[in-house]
C-alpha cells in the first residue's frame, strides 16, 4: 500500500489553495502534515477523499491514480476519513453510528461482529454507551466514535483530521495511544493535528506546510528537536 501526492494543486474558485504539493504515505507508517490555520492541510485531506476536485497533479492509491473516482469509492478501495469536526449522527445511538461506517461493505454477519468486537476492544467507553445517542457523548468519546466508524470500514490508510481538536489534556494523551495502537494493527495513518508535538512525537515522518505549499520533510523525531519547527510550532524556543 502507497499513498502518493504528485504536484497536487487545488482550488477554492480563483484562491490556489494547494500549490504543487507532494507528499508520500508508505505502508505501516503514521505520517503528519504540521502547519499553521489556513495552510491548507484540511484541504489535503479532503482531496484525497474526492471531497474537493484535483485542479492539477496526481493522488495514487497502490499505484492507480484516483483523481477521477467518486468518494464513497475511494472507501471501498481502502481510504477513510474521520474529518474535523467529527461529523458523527447525534440522533443515532453509538451502535448505529458505528454500523454506518460498514454502510458499503458486503461482509457477513459474523465479520462485522469481529470488527464491532475489536472497535470496543479499543474503546472500551464506546461498548458502555452502545445504546446511547452520538450527540450526548463528550467531546473526547464523539472523537472515539468518529474513529471507530472510520475503522468500520477496514480502512487500508486513515485519514485523521484534527483528532484531538477541543479535548482535554488527558483525552488527548488517550487518543493518541489509541492511533499509535491502530497503526500497530496494520493501518497505515496520515495525521493532520494542531497538537504538533503530540503528532511528531507519535509519527515517522512528517510534512510541514506554510500557506499550500511544503516547506520542510523529515524524520518526525528530527523535525521534534529542529530549533526553529519548535519556535514556530511548539511553543518554544531552542534549547
Amino acid at each position: 500500500m502507497r499513498l502518493e501526492i504528485k504536484d497536487l494543486r487545488v482550488h477554492y474558485g480563483k484562491i490556489e489553495a494547494i500549490k504543487g504539493v507532494s507528499v508520500v504515505v508508505n505502508q505501516g507508517e503514521i505520517v503528519t502534515l504540521i502547519g499553521a490555520n489556513g495552510a491548507g492541510k484540511t484541504t489535503i485531506l479532503k482531496t484525497i477523499s474526492g471531497l474537493r476536485p484535483v485542479s492539477s497533479g496526481d493522488i495514487t492509491f497502490d499505484g492507480t491514480s484516483i483523481n477521477k473516482i467518486p468518494a464513497h469509492e475511494r472507501v471501498d478501495l481502502g481510504i477513510s476519513q474521520v474529518p474535523e469536526g467529527r461529523g458523527i449522527f447525534p440522533g443515532m445511538t453509538v451502535l448505529e453510528n458505528l454500523e454506518m461506517g460498514k454502510f458499503n461493505r458486503k461482509d457477513r454477519k459474523h465479520e462485522m461482529q469481529e470488527d464491532l468486537d475489536r472497535i470496543y476492544t479499543l474503546f472500551p467507553r464506546l461498548k458502555e454507551r452502545t445504546a446511547q445517542a452520538g450527540g450526548t457523548l463528550s467531546g473526547g468519546e464523539q472523537q472515539m466514535l468518529a474513529m471507530g466508524r472510520a475503522l468500520m470500514a477496514r480502512p487500508k490508510v486513515l485519514l485523521l483530521d484534527e483528532p484531538s481538536m477541543g479535548l482535554a489534556p488527558q483525552m488527548i494523551a488517550n487518543i493518541f495511544r489509541i492511533i499509535t495502537e491502530i497503526n500497530k494493527q496494520g493501518v497505515t495513518i496520515l495525521l493532520v493535528e494542531q497538537n504538533a508535538q503530540q503528532a511528531l512525537q507519535r509519527a515517522h515522518r512528517a510534512y510541514i506546510l506554510e500557506t499550500g505549499s511544503v516547506t520542510k520533510e523529515a524524520a518526525a523525531s528530527d523535525l521534534l528537536n529542529d530549533p526553529a519547527v519548535r519556535e514556530a510550532y511548539l511553543g518554544t524556543g531552542a534549547h
